[in-house]
This record gives structure tokens, sequence and C-alpha cells, in this order.
């Protein structure tokens, strides 16, 4: 019986040296992957993008051109990182010293990371969070906050799909949201993931 599982595409000028990559995943021209990395099912890792070993990359997640993750990542699925986004985990760099340990950064289920962001080591973005392009991120931004400017502040919130909050409801989806003790969530209703996901812009990007 033939397999249904998508491949693993691997382009031969891409320098793949982990064994831990997803099914369905694309990795690019002139990208390198180092041994211990791990990457997730469906995932599109662009052109001359670097992976280092302590890094753990979940499904679905789209890496753009020029983006180097460092030891101590932790991108979980649905996340988008845009081009030349650029991420720190040492917070007193030294030219031929290596700390004990590096920062950890978590970027959470469904963050969207615009081009040319810069993401201080240490932090943790929430889920579904929107970073603006050009961003500099030093504190953690919570759950579908929008953050953006130098340094990033918390403009307002969005939704799944990735529009802007009006009272905190979506005009695109109709997807309302509650806040309980500065904590955004999503309001409990009769309507699934696949659902969401099949008729939104989000569950066609």
């Amino acid at each position: 019986m033939l397999s249904t599982k998508p491949k693993i595409k691997i382009h031969p000028l891409a320098d793949v040296q982990t064994t831990d990559v997803g099914q369905g995943t694309t990795i690019w021209q002139f990208s390198v992957v180092l041994a211990g990395a791990k990457i997730g099912g469906n995932c599109n890792i662009n052109a001359l993008t670097l992976i280092e070993n302590d890094v753990v990359i979940g499904n679905n997640v789209t890496v753009k051109s020029g983006v180097q993750i460092w030891d101590g990542l932790c991108i979980e699925d649905n996340v988008f990182i845009g081009p030349n986004v650029t991420f720190t985990n040492d917070f007193t760099p030294r030219s031929k010293q290596r700390p004990t340990e590096f920062l950890k950064t978590i970027i959470k289920q469904g963050a969207s990371l615009g081009a040319n962001s810069t993401v201080i080591g240490g932090l943790t973005i929430g889920k579904y969070a929107m970073i603006g392009a050009g961003s500099v991120v030093t504190k953690n931004v919570p759950d579908y906050g929008l953050v953006y400017g130098n340094p990033a502040q918390l403009k307002g919130y969005v939704c799944e799909c990735g529009r802007k909050l009006t009272n905190l409801r979506c005009g695109n989806c109709d997807i309302g949201y509650v806040m309980n003790n500065n904590v955004l969530s999503r309001e409990q209703r009769a309507v699934n993931d696949d659902w969401f996901y099949a008729n939104t812009e989000r569950g066609v990007a």
C-alpha cells in the first residue's frame, strides 16, 4: 500500500544535519539546520536561514528568509516568522565566550512576527500575538496582544484571524473575546477550529 503522508522536501543546496524533521516540511536552498534541532510537520523553512541545535519548532510554522533561530528558542505550532526577524539569546555576549546556558525564548501558538522585528532573549510571545514590522520587543507580549514600535508597546489586541479587535470583538469573523484579570481569551461558542480555519483568512494564509 502506498503511503499518503506528505514527503519532506529538502533542497539539495541546503545543509540539514538533523534527522528530526516532520512530514510535509520544506527546507529551501542555502539553509543550515544543525543536528540537534527539532522541526515539526508541514513547515516552510525559506532560503538563507540558520537553525541551531537547542531549537524546537512546532507544526505548520513559516520561517521567512534571513532568519537565524539560535539556541534556546521554542516555536510552537502555526507561528509566522517574517523576513529578517532577529532573535537574541545572550544579554552579555563576548566573542569566544559561551555562556553556561542561553536565554530561553518561547513563541506561542499562532503568533506572527513582522519583518525586521527584533525579539530580545528570555521573553514569551503570547499565543496569536501580532508583532509589527520593525519592532524591538523588550517585554513579554500577552496572548492576542498587538505590539509595535521601538521599544514595542501594547496597542490593542487581535483576533486569531489576525484582525484588530474592536470592543473585544472581531469584525471579520465575529468572534468575541473576554478579559479576565488582564488575560484575554476567546469566548466559548459552538464553533470548532476546523470551521474557523476553513472559513476565515487565517485558514487559507
